[in-house]
């Protein structure tokens, strides 16, 4: 069986695992990856790759790294030589134009992590964590001009446990894709997979974040406020203020116990971390990061910096 050729678009950590998987697979050829330009990082602001082009690089394959491809004729021509059976998308992070899509042979593929029609859009790992979701998945669709809108290929459903965060479905995620990747790839050339239309029914979008949305709200309840520091841990990561430092909180535990003290009073302070009354119920803090300072057991921060201030 001939090789299936393929350019690989894609930027952040959560397409290596698809992208190494495509690379090593004797069923397909790479012939090369767009990615996003390179971006300063750290205390230096060294322009640092993308993690794909890191693997590009470290792998010898052709490297694009267009600022818009849509507005890149040189690259989209070079693209048209390449003369690729598919084009494949995972977190890419630019919207391509109808002359890029009609370029490979047969379709561009994207994976979504989610179970479309829910959370179309930029985050969808992240929204469906906020919002106390216990079900998510991934998607193969053929892309179209609209955001996330084409028919879908193949999807597989992924649990979401009750102390998940972000991070963890990210990597479920990542290392479930590549053989859904695979099984939709050959499943259209040999003609045994037929895309089906996306139904309207159940559309939402994923919302790109905000600051202002991680920082925490102790009038919520202790459950959707475990829910959020789930769903964007690290990633910026929940946060509150503290005797004017930026306090972030990495890991929670919503309790059925409640108190007579106002959202946001801290009710007790233990080994076992913080407990805040929230506006239903109380939410323990178990690890924190402070402003400047590393990740550390929220008693152990409250030792020094509460008793201080008392």
């Amino acid at each position: 069986m001939q090789k299936i050729s393929l350019v690989f678009f894609g930027t952040p950590d959560i397409g290596l695992k698809s992208l190494e998987y495509l690379y090593n697979s004797d069923k397909f050829e790479v012939l090369g990856v767009v990615t996003q330009p390179d971006k300063p990082s750290g205390r230096g602001q060294k322009l640092m790759p993308s993690p794909v082009k890191a693997f590009a690089l470290e792998h010898n394959l052709p490297i694009f790294q267009p600022k818009s491809i849509r507005k890149e004729p040189e690259i989209i021509e070079t693209l048209r030589k390449l003369k690729p059976d598919f084009f494949v998308t995972f977190a890419f992070g630019q919207i391509l134009s109808q002359e890029v899509l009609d370029i490979p042979k047969y379709e561009t593929i994207n994976l979504h992590v989610s179970l479309l029609p829910k959370y179309r859009g930029a985050n969808p790992i992240q929204r469906a964590i906020i919002n106390g979701d216990k079900e998510t998945g991934i998607c193969t669709m053929i892309t179209e001009l609209g955001l996330d809108c084409g028919a879908i290929c193949m999807r597989e459903p992924i649990e979401i446990t009750p102390n998940m965060n972000c991070v963890e479905l990210f990597e479920i995620c990542a290392s479930h894709s590549p053989k859904l990747l695979e099984q939709t790839l050959l499943g259209i050339v040999d003609g045994t997979l037929k895309p089906e239309k996306q139904c309207e029914e159940g559309v939402c979008f994923a919302e790109k974040l905000s600051k202002a949305e991680c920082k925490i709200d102790w009038t919520k309840s202790a459950q959707e406020l475990h829910n959020l520091v789930r769903g964007v841990y690290k990633c910026p990561g929940a946060f509150f203020e503290y005797d004017s430092k930026i306090i972030k909180v990495m890991e929670t535990e919503p309790l059925n116990d409640t108190s007579d003290f106002p959202p946001g009073e801290f009710v007790n302070i233990t080994k076992l971390g913080i407990d805040i009354q929230t506006g239903n119920g109380i939410l323990r803090l178990k690890k924190i990061k402070p402003e400047g300072k590393g990740e550390m057991n929220a008693f152990d921060w409250a030792n020094g910096a509460i008793k201080r201030n008392k």
